[in-house]
């Protein structure tokens, strides 16, 4: 395909004008490199991205504050329709523009090479392509670093393309559209477009002490179109590996993973909940958290998600990435690291931005670093057993670094602790945390047997049946014949569907089946299903925590109740946007998506949720068996 003429470029643009309004969160698509990644909305505009990895300061952050964030937008000038999907099973976005004289694609990516994990091309390309007709093309690069607060020195480099350079960033800008400055310093053109153009704008990043390199600041646009097949030949090669019990799982699911894939920092192994920093759990509140950290109790769900699929070096990668951050020792143990292993994520307000919205505080760091959480524990070893259940024995240091782990669980399970929620109030006893600490000791125990390793194990055994006996006693409303969330306390939350998947109860046993009731009655939005109703320490409300709704559907399904998981799963689906993407959270009343995006704790409880209902369809029980025994077991209700 020819490239656009440059003899035939339009006149100067128009002056500058900001990014558009605040877009819907879930108005977002996601491109990343495993390194790094970038939000579009529907618009064409890149209005969140952090270069050279996810947690570094933002280039473009207008998605938080649409004057000083800084965006690059590449889109038709005046009305238009647009259409979107994904490349095939790639991180390859095409977004189709139709306009009143034609029709124009862009492909966003970030290029992807064999051995990126040490060397990657650290490349955003948007490459714009002529359909039908003639199409009036605005391009608008805004570069804003530090999260706004820096604005770069832009000036064009001797080898074609202009630097943008302040702090320590600097972007390397190369385009075929005739990019030049505006009064402002941003980078800006207006070009006709016409059937069989091909017109790249590509933004490399690179570390400023290297801008006197000639080779660092050259472009082979020629290479670009390279970079497009090699970046859709990587996605298609990694999800290739993608199985289910039954042979390839469905498209949705394999989203899912892509997703959660993208979410994983290759250089160590880390696995980061979201790559955004504060956007809102309710528009204009204070929930609002940075969320581009890695999470233990969150990555070992992920990895059991990937594995579940077929991707073992994920989960080997982090359990690997983990033990290098605690140093191998249970006392630097911490619930939460930087994508590094750092462990101080001191969090701090940025008074200069207003956020998305409107919605303040805007934060980087997450305070989270410093709560106790115990569910780590039970989290780590059960990672490890199931790496050991795929044929791996722990050697001499790894165990002792397991034996450390399951002590400190059995020396801190009767502290109360911020738990699954990280609340900002003070400790409880909750039960998904005294579960975790059961789930360490008994995995311990289970790998000790299994490879006839010395420990403790009459000790741990005796803290195990302790914790049991006390979750039973004080964990459960005897009256209502359901569990409850903390120890003294009669409400429920949704963390409590969880117990069944790690064998603590049986999903089958009177008491879950009760509570899983339960819990639809109680913590139901709409259809959904909210984490709780009790007080937090925070003010303001929030949307209903769309991973609650995947673990009830889960639990459903595992129960034998295939209708309501069905349904329930079904509902869930629908909070998804166009792309199969899921927010953390979700708002029913207008079916505006909340929260970090994409939320990979969301992505990875509709995995297992679609794994669990498929199994289901294939049994033998029918839901007319599984509703009698749900019958009978609620005779306790009251």
């Amino acid at each position: 395909m020819p490239t656009v003429d440059h003899t035939a470029l339009a006149p100067a643009p128009s002056p500058a004008i900001p990014a558009p309004p605040y877009p819907p969160i879930g108005d977002h698509a996601l491109i990343g490199d495993c390194h790094a990644a970038a939000l579009l909305s529907r618009d064409g505009v890149i209005d969140w991205c952090c270069l050279p990895r996810f947690d570094s300061d933002s280039c473009f952050a207008s998605l938080l504050d649409e004057r000083r964030g800084g965006h690059f937008t590449v889109a038709p000038v005046g009305r238009h329709h647009s259409r979107r999907a994904y490349l095939g099973s790639s991180l390859v976005l095409a977004t189709t523009y139709d306009c009143a004289d034609g029709s124009v694609r862009v492909i966003d990516f970030f290029a992807m090479r064999e051995g990126g994990r040490e060397r990657p091309r650290r490349e955003l390309v948007r490459l714009v392509e002529g359909v039908a007709g003639r199409v009036r093309m605005r391009v608008h690069v805004c570069p804003r670093f530090d999260y706004g607060e820096i604005e770069p020195w832009i000036y064009p480099c001797r080898e074609g393309g202009h630097i943008a350079v302040g702090g320590s960033t600097a972007l390397l800008v190369s385009d075929d559209v005739g990019l030049a400055m505006d009064d402002r310093h941003d980078l800006l053109a207006e070009i006709d477009i016409h059937a069989g153009d091909l017109a790249p704008v590509v933004l490399r990043y690179l570390r400023p002490q290297r801008l006197d390199d000639d080779d660092a600041c050259a472009q082979d646009h020629q290479a670009t179109l390279r970079h497009l097949d090699e970046t859709l030949a990587w996605w298609d090669a990694w999800s290739s590996k993608l199985s289910g019990p039954d042979g390839r799982p469905g498209p949705s699911v394999v989203r899912s993973a892509i997703t959660l894939k993208a979410l994983t920092f290759a250089p160590t192994g880390a696995i980061i909940a979201a790559p955004t920093t504060s956007l809102p759990e309710a528009p204009g509140g204070e929930r609002n958290w940075d969320y581009r950290f890695s999470w233990i109790r969150d990555s070992v769900f992920t990895v059991r998600a990937l594995s579940s699929l077929g991707c073992a070096a994920e989960a080997d990668g982090f359990r690997r990435f983990v033990q290098r951050s605690a140093a191998g020792s249970a006392k630097s143990l911490q619930v939460m690291y930087g994508i590094d292993g750092r462990h101080r994520l001191t969090e701090t307000t940025l008074d200069h931005l207003e956020g998305w919205r409107g919605s303040r505080p805007v934060r980087i760091g997450n305070a989270a670093d410093q709560q106790f959480q115990s569910d780590m524990y039970g989290m780590l070893l059960e990672l490890s057993w199931r790496w050991s259940e795929r044929g791996n024995v722990p050697d001499a240091d790894y165990w002792d670094f397991l034996v450390r782990i399951v002590d400190a669980a059995a020396a801190h399970w009767q502290r109360p602790d911020h738990g699954i929620w990280e609340i900002r109030d003070a400790p409880r006893h909750f039960v998904h945390s005294k579960v975790s600490c059961w789930l360490a000791l008994d995995r311990g125990l289970r790998l000790a047997r299994a490879h006839d390793l010395h420990a403790p194990t009459a000790r741990w055994r005796e803290a195990c049946d302790a914790i049991h006996d006390a979750v039973m006693r004080h964990g459960v409303d005897h009256g209502a014949g359901v569990f409850v969330s903390a120890f003294g306390r009669r409400d429920l939350d949704a963390a409590l569907l969880l117990l069944p998947a790690v064998g603590f109860v049986a999903y089958r046993d009177p008491l879950m089946l009760r509570t899983a009731a339960a819990i639809q009655a109680t913590l139901s939005e709409r259809g959904l299903i909210l984490r709780y109703r009790a007080d937090d320490g925070l003010r303001g409300d929030e949307g209903v925590f769309l991973p609650c709704s995947f673990w009830l559907a889960e639990c459903f399904a595992r129960q034998g109740r295939v209708a309501a998981a069905r349904e329930l799963f079904a509902r869930a689906c629908a909070c998804a946007n166009d792309l199969g993407l899921f927010a953390e959270e979700f708002r029913p009343s207008d079916g505006e998506a909340l929260g970090n995006f994409p939320q990979g704790l969301t992505h990875l409880a509709h995995v297992a949720a679609a794994l669990a209902l498929a199994a289901a369809e294939g049994d033998a029980d029918t839901d007319a068996e599984a509703d009698a025994t749900t019958a009978h077991a609620s005779g306790g209700l009251s």
